[in-house]
């Protein structure tokens, strides 16, 4: 990885030249922001977002700010592409410190007819305060859709650091599988892995890396306690479960680069499975087959789905469906648009989607890979690249 392979200054001018014009085409005197992601992607800036209000606007001259606590200006002025940052001491205080973003708001001319995400700052981490109705008395216009728009499709930079996650979330799995044996727990092997990969991470890469993630700040492999029966329970959590023979796991990798994630999942076995697993098992690679055959550009989201749908019925799986077939990647782990039959937005070169249709049944585990999948212009380019065949994820006892 070289040091210029990441998000550019002009890049992130370029992307606020966007979203100006589209305040512009639309008379609006501004735009205000909370979403810590959306922060990110405008000015560079990543943050915990707490109980403590941070936003950051721009006015329909093309000045920008960023409204934040005492405890984050010198963070602020450090890592945003900003010229003017207002802060307030802290949350709560008297008087509100929104009456700081106000008076900032003021001064800009964000006035009368305003794009925002959230008509005030989010009620998150018990904080409470005025909306940006009430606070300013403007006319608040959500433009979230256009920021998911043009969040969609990836510059060949975000594409980059996605392929270099992708390269640090195989190594993590590759741990992960390597040091997994009856009678360890799933906390200690996957402590073990994550902390390997993430060494040899920053060994490698260190002086230009940045996690940039609210989630993790490495390489990261793990279980989530996916294993046995409850890999049948496609999002549950982690609880230091003991591998035993013939469980069937559920893996799940990544690696935060400039804040980019991945997406790599695979089914394993503790020894080798049954008849009726190998059979959900080759199912599911065949599920995921289908649906790197119906994607490419020019075609609905909806269209994947569909074809997944499809498979199960025409096979009498769907007591095994649980969920669609994938989502798009990148700052988030989850972002929109939806491999689902309900999303018809048309995919487009840059799209970068995790594909992951999974069986799951209570007796005999749950089956899922998730593929990291780039759009391209005449079809699809897998990121991910971990094996995906039965015999190369048998685990031996």
């Amino acid at each position: 990885m070289e040091a210029s392979i990441k998000i550019t200054d002009q890049e992130f001018q370029s992307r606020a030249d966007q979203l100006l014009n589209h305040l512009n085409e639309n008379n609006l005197s501004g735009v205000v922001l909370f979403e810590s992601h959306y922060i990110l992607y405008y000015t560079g800036f990543a943050f915990i977002p707490t109980e403590r209000p941070i936003g950051f606007a721009m006015n329909s001259k093309g000045e920008k700010s960023l409204f934040v606590p005492r405890l984050e200006v010198e963070h602020a002025k450090a890592n945003a592409l900003i010229s003017r940052v207002d802060h307030y001491l802290e949350y709560p205080d008297n008087p509100h410190p929104m009456g700081v973003l106000k008076k900032m708001l003021d001064e800009m001319g964000v006035s009368g007819d305003v794009g925002a995400d959230h008509d005030g700052y989010p009620w998150i981490f018990g904080y409470r305060g005025p909306s940006l109705t009430e606070l300013t008395g403007a006319t608040i216009h959500n433009i979230k859709a256009f920021i998911e728009d043009q969040m969609m499709i990836k510059s060949d930079a975000e594409i980059a650091l996605l392929k270099e996650s992708c390269k640090w979330g195989n190594l993590a799995h590759m741990l992960l599988q390597r040091y997994t044996e009856v009678g360890l727990t799933e906390t200690e092997v996957a402590q073990r892995a994550c902390n390997e990969a993430t060494c040899a991470m920053l060994d490698t890469i260190g002086p230009i890396f940045r996690s940039q993630s609210s989630w993790f700040s490495g390489a990261v492999a793990m279980y989530r306690g996916q294993i046995g029966r409850t890999s049948a329970i496609p999002h549950a959590l982690a609880n230091n479960i003991t591998f035993q023979a013939g469980d069937a796991l559920v893996t799940g990798a990544t690696a935060p680069v400039w804040g980019y994630h991945s997406e790599l999942e695979r089914s394993m076995f503790m020894g080798p499975p049954s008849d009726d697993q190998k059979r959900l098992f080759d199912h599911m690679v065949a599920l995921q087959n289908t649906a790197f055959a119906e994607m490419g550009p020019g075609k609905p989201c909806s269209i994947v789905d569909k074809a997944i749908h499809a498979y199960f019925e025409k096979h009498d799986l769907m007591p095994y469906w649980r969920h669609h077939t994938g989502h798009n990647i990148g700052l988030r782990y989850h972002e929109a648009p939806f491999l689902d039959t309900g999303d018809h937005t048309e995919m487009k070169p840059g799209m970068v989607f995790s594909v992951e249709p999974g069986l799951y049944s209570p007796e005999l585990g749950g089956y899922r890979h998730s593929d990291t999948v780039l759009i391209t212009d005449d079809g699809i380019e897998m990121l991910t690249y971990y094996p995906r065949d039965l015999e190369s994820l048998i685990i031996p006892v």
